[in-house]
């Protein structure tokens, strides 16, 4: 009986601990309006520029807080599990969502592309997510937030894809901007060096560098 016991008591403070953490995730998912801004809106054909890779048919997951997989965004949709075109362009990704906002990830704001098996309470196994990490700019008076957007495309092969074209549009703005001084004023090797280090230092950012 005594064991009995203590095996009930340790269930219920396992149990005890299990539910706090939830209710404070759940809390915390309904303060993200002052933690998250609102995302930018979809611009015009012009600034989302040709389709680079789809679109594919996938599932919009979540948005989470960036290292938190648990920590589900609640604010201005993101939160809510819904059917998607994504397609990439040159101006960034675009996720065409079934019954909820459409989401615009402006390449200058994505940090990183990978595969992982679940999040958000969705876990599929296998690596069976695309999550992009990106940077949500400022708006409404909320400053910049740091988030991961979950994808589960239809076709399994597509994973990859999505993936490898995300990484390829972070390369190809790289070097748009390594090459940007060369199309401005001459400079030495040693000048050239120097002022680039300045004039770019979020290329050293090491979401960037992961995502090459």
């Amino acid at each position: 009986m005594k064991i009995l016991a203590i095996a009930l008591l340790v269930a219920l403070a396992i149990f005890l601990v299990l539910y706090v953490t939830l209710i404070g995730r759940r809390r915390l998912a309904q303060r993200t309006t002052t933690v998250v801004p609102r995302p930018p809106a979809v611009p015009g054909p012009e600034q989302v520029g040709p389709v680079r890779f789809g679109p594919l048919e996938a599932v919009y997951v979540s948005t989470t807080l960036h290292g938190d997989w648990l920590a589900r965004v609640g604010a201005h949709g993101l939160g809510d599990r819904s059917g998607a075109l994504v397609s990439v362009h040159d101006g960034g990704v675009l996720v065409e969502r079934d019954g909820a906002d459409d989401l615009w990830v402006p390449v200058h704001a994505v940090r990183s592309a990978g595969l992982a098996p679940g999040m958000a309470g969705k876990y599929v196994g296998a690596d069976g997510l695309v999550v992009l990490t990106w940077s949500v700019p400022p708006a409404d008076d909320v400053a910049t937030a740091l988030v991961d957007t979950g994808l589960r495309p239809r076709r399994a092969e597509d994973r990859g894809g999505l993936v490898d074209a995300v990484r390829h549009l972070l390369a190809a703005q790289e070097q748009a901007l390594e090459q940007a001084p060369e199309q401005g004023q001459q400079h030495t090797p040693q000048q050239h060096s120097g002022q680039h280090a300045q004039q770019y230092p979020h290329q050293q950012d090491p979401h960037q560098q992961e995502a090459r």
